[in-house]
C-alpha cells in the first residue's frame, strides 16, 4: 500500500462519527429562510424606520417538495410586548418571496425574526380541492382531513377546541361528500386549523433583526443654522441667546423646524484665529467657536458672552413655543486653553519636545485646535464616560438633537458606545453625522446609530449626477442605514455653484434640497445669496467662523418667500417627506430635471421639474408618468401649480414646457386622473 491511499483510509470518519452526522443532518431546518429584508449584514445592525409608518418584512422562503409552506413575522419592541403578523406569498408565484407588514408605534429598538413551518392542512386543502374538481374519489382524502381536525381538537383548548369539535360534528352530519368537502374547504375551518397548527418542521430565520425605530425628525425636518454671536446690528457687540429672540418668528415663518447653533461653549485664546483665518488675531476677534474651551469651562459651559444657562433654557423654550427645537453641535475637539489639558493631560498626544499635538489635516494645520487621543492609556475608560456625560448634560437641559463634527475622525467603537448609551435612556435623541468622507465611512456611521448625515448632494450639480446620487440613496444597503440630510452650503462650504450662478442659483439648490430630501438645511445668509468666495477656494471671504457677521435679512434679492413656499409645500405634502421613493421621468433637455414622488396609494402625486441651467432658459418635453396610474396615454390629468396655486389639465402623457432662471428656475405640481 502507497503512503498516499494510506494517508487516505485514515482520513475517513468512523462509523460512530458518520452516524452522528446523520443525527445532526435530520435535525436541520428542511424549509429554508434567506434573503430577510430589512436587514444590514445579517442582524448585525439594526435597520431604520420611523415610528407610525409601516415596516414590511420580507424574505425568500422555501422547501423541497410541493407542500404547502405557512409563514409569520414574531415582532416585539423594547418593552418586550410581542406581536406576530402573518406573511403572504408575493405573486406571480415562483420567486418563493414572502412578505408581512406591521406598524411599530414606539420609538425604540424593535426585533422581529421569521418563522416558517409546514402547513399540512393547508396542504391537504390544496390536494381536495384539485382532486375534487378533477372528479377523483376522495373518500379516503376525506377521512385523512377529519383525522387531521380531530388531531388539533385533541390538542387544544377552551374556544379553539369548541370550535374544532364543531367542525367534526359538521362533518359527521353531511349526507353526501360533496357536503364534507365544502366543510373541510370551509374558510372557518381554515382559520381554525391555522390557530391550532402543529407547525412541524418549524424553522427560524437565522438571526433575530434588530430594528431601530426613531421619531418623525429623524426623517422630516429643515434645518436652520446661525451663529448666536452674529444676532447682533453691531459687529463690534457680541450677539446673545436673548438676542436670538427676535430672530424667531422670521425663522418659524420660513418653515424651518429645527434651529442649529455651532459650539457654544468657551473659545480659547491661545493662537486664536482672526479673521479670514489668519494667524494671529486681534484683541476684539472672537476666533473660531470650535477651539472650545478655556479657563471659563469647555464642552459642558457656555461661551459667557452668549449669555447664561438659564438664558439657555429660556431660548429652549422660545424656540419651542415656535414650533422649533434647538440643536446643538458636539465637537469633540479643544483649545489649547481648555481645562481637560491642565485635569486630563493624559487623554492628549504629545510631541517628543513636550510640545502639544495640534490637529492638522495635512497641509491643514489648526493651531489653534488639539485633538483628544481615544486610546490613550489614561483616556479608556475615563475619556469615553466623561464625553458620554457632555452629552447626557445638554438631554438634561432639553436638547434632543445633535450635529456631530467630523464623526469619522474619531472611534468607531466609540460612536457606537455612546449613542447606543445615550438613546437607550432617551430613544428621543438623534445624531446628525457631518460627514464628508469615503462612502463606506458614510454607510457605516449610519450603520452604527447616527440617525442621519451630510451627504454629497453638496457637489451634484447635473442631471446625470443628480440621478445617480438619488438613485443609490434609494438602494440597499442605503435605504435601510443612511437617511441625507441634503444641506445646502455650510459655514465651512461656500460651493463652487452659488459662487457665480446669483438668485437663480440659490433657487435651484434651494428646490433640489427640499424636493429631494425628507431632510435639509440651510446656513444663514443663503437666503440672501450670500456667496463671494476666497478666490479659487470653497470658503467664504469674511467667513463668520473668525467674525461677528450681522446682516440685514431684508435685504433686497432674498429667497425668502420662496425658502418659505418650499417648506409649506414639503409639510403639505407627504410624498416630499422624505428621500425613497423618487422617480425620475423623461424630459428632452439635458439641463432639465424631472422627477417625481408619490404615496403608496398614489392620493398624494408631485413632479418636480427643475432648470438646472442658472443663467438661461430651458425647454423640453416632458412624458407624463400616466403608467404609475394604470392610465393609457391619452388620458387626462387635473394638476396643479404647488408655488402658484393655479390649476388646469393636462390632456396626454406629452407636455412642453419652459423654466426661465430669472424667473422661477423650477416648477412644482400636484397631480391627480380626471375620473
Amino acid at each position: 500500500m502507497t503512503k498516499s491511499s494510506s494517508s487516505h483510509l485514515t482520513s475517513v470518519a468512523s462509523p460512530a462519527t458518520r452516524d452522528e452526522g446523520v443525527q445532526a443532518a435530520t435535525q436541520s431546518p428542511r424549509i429554508a429562510i434567506e434573503s430577510v429584508q430589512p436587514s444590514l449584514e445579517l442582524g448585525r445592525f439594526a435597520a431604520k424606520t420611523i415610528a407610525g409608518q409601516p415596516v414590511t418584512v420580507s424574505a425568500v422562503i422555501f422547501a423541497d417538495g410541493h407542500d404547502v409552506l405557512a409563514a409569520a413575522v414574531s415582532w416585539s419592541d423594547d418593552q418586550g410586548q410581542r406581536r406576530r403578523e402573518p406573511m403572504h406569498l408575493v405573486r406571480p408565484l415562483g420567486k418563493d418571496i414572502w412578505e408581512a407588514t406591521f406598524t411599530p408605534s414606539r420609538v425604540g429598538r424593535h426585533t422581529f425574526v421569521i418563522e416558517a413551518w409546514w402547513d399540512v392542512f393547508g396542504t391537504y386543502r390544496d390536494e381536495l380541492f384539485k382532486k375534487h374538481q378533477a372528479g377523483v374519489p376522495v373518500e379516503l382524502e376525506l377521512e385523512e382531513g377529519r383525522r387531521l381536525v380531530a388531531a388539533a381538537a385533541e390538542r387544544s383548548e377552551g374556544e379553539q377546541r369548541d370550535a374544532l369539535e364543531s367542525i367534526l360534528e359538521r362533518f359527521q352530519a353531511c349526507g353526501s361528500d360533496g357536503e364534507r368537502v365544502s366543510v373541510m374547504l370551509d374558510t372557518q375551518t381554515a382559520h381554525w386549523m391555522h390557530v391550532a397548527d402543529a407547525r412541524p418542521h418549524l424553522a427560524r430565520s437565522e438571526a433575530v433583526y434588530p430594528l431601530e425605530v426613531e421619531r418623525r425628525a429623524a426623517q422630516f425636518a429643515s434645518w436652520y443654522e446661525l451663529f448666536p454671536r452674529s444676532e447682533t446690528d453691531d459687529p463690534n457687540r457680541h450677539g446673545t441667546f436673548n438676542d436670538v429672540h427676535k430672530r424667531l418668528p422670521m425663522i418659524r415663518d420660513m418653515g424651518f423646524d429645527v434651529l442649529y447653533f455651532p459650539p457654544i461653549h468657551p473659545v480659547g485664546r491661545a493662537h486664536r484665529k482672526g479673521r479670514n483665518n489668519t494667524l494671529q488675531a486681534g484683541p476684539d476677534d472672537p476666533g473660531s467657536p470650535y477651539a472650545i474651551g478655556s479657563e471659563e469651562g469647555g464642552h459642558e459651559a457656555i461661551h459667557p458672552e452668549l449669555g447664561t444657562r438659564e438664558d439657555f433654557r429660556n431660548l429652549i423654550k422660545a424656540a419651542a413655543d415656535h414650533g422649533m427645537e434647538i440643536a446643538l453641535d458636539f465637537a469633540i475637539q479643544c483649545s489649547p486653553d481648555h481645562p481637560w489639558l491642565k485635569e486630563h493631560p493624559g487623554w492628549f498626544s504629545w510631541r517628543p519636545d513636550g510640545s502639544i499635538r495640534y490637529a492638522e489635516n495635512p497641509p491643514k494645520k489648526y493651531q489653534d485646535i488639539v485633538n483628544v487621543d481615544f486610546y490613550a492609556e489614561d483616556s479608556v475608560p475615563s475619556l469615553w464616560l466623561t464625553l458620554r456625560d457632555v452629552v447626557q448634560g445638554w438631554v438634561d437641559e432639553g436638547v434632543k438633537i445633535f450635529r456631530v463634527d467630523n464623526p469619522h475622525t474619531k472611534p468607531l467603537p466609540f460612536w457606537e458606545w455612546l449613542i447606543s448609551d445615550i438613546r437607550g435612556r432617551d430613544p428621543d435623541v438623534l445624531f446628525l453625522a457631518e460627514a464628508f468622507t469615503r462612502p463606506a465611512m458614510m454607510k457605516r456611521l449610519g450603520k452604527i446609530g447616527f440617525n442621519m448625515s451630510y451627504t454629497y448632494f453638496t457637489w451634484r450639480n447635473t442631471k446625470a449626477e443628480l440621478t445617480e446620487y438619488l438613485t443609490e440613496l434609494n438602494e440597499s444597503p442605503m435605504r435601510e442605514c443612511y437617511r441625507p440630510n441634503f444641506f445646502v452650503n455650510t459655514p465651512d462650504i461656500n460651493p463652487y455653484f452659488l459662487q457665480s450662478s446669483g438668485r437663480p442659483g440659490f433657487l435651484i439648490r434651494a428646490a433640489l434640497a427640499t424636493m429631494g430630501s425628507g431632510l435639509w438645511g440651510m446656513y444663514s445668509g443663503f437666503e440672501l445669496c450670500e456667496g463671494e468666495p476666497v478666490p479659487g477656494k470653497e470658503e467664504y471671504l469674511d467667513s463668520e467662523k473668525y467674525e461677528i457677521k450681522p446682516r440685514d435679512y431684508t435685504a433686497p434679492g432674498n429667497i425668502t418667500y420662496e425658502i418659505a413656499q418650499l417648506n409649506r409645500i414639503r409639510r403639505e405634502n407627504p410624498a416630499l417627506q422624505t428621500h425613497l421613493g423618487v422617480a425620475f421621468y423623461p424630459v428632452h433637455n439635458d439641463r432639465l430635471l424631472f422627477f417625481g414622488k408619490r404615496t403608496d396609494d398614489l392620493d398624494n402625486f408631485v413632479l418636480v421639474a427643475v432648470n438646472l441651467d442658472p443663467f438661461e432658459a430651458q425647454e423640453g418635453t416632458l412624458e407624463l408618468p400616466l403608467w404609475e396610474f394604470g392610465l393609457p396615454d391619452d388620458a387626462a390629468l387635473h394638476v396643479e401649480d404647488l408655488m402658484s396655486g393655479h390649476r388646469w389639465t393636462w390632456h396626454g402623457k406629452w407636455q412642453s414646457m419652459r423654466l426661465e432662471p430669472w424667473h422661477l428656475p423650477f416648477a412644482i405640481w400636484r397631480i391627480h386622473p380626471v375620473r
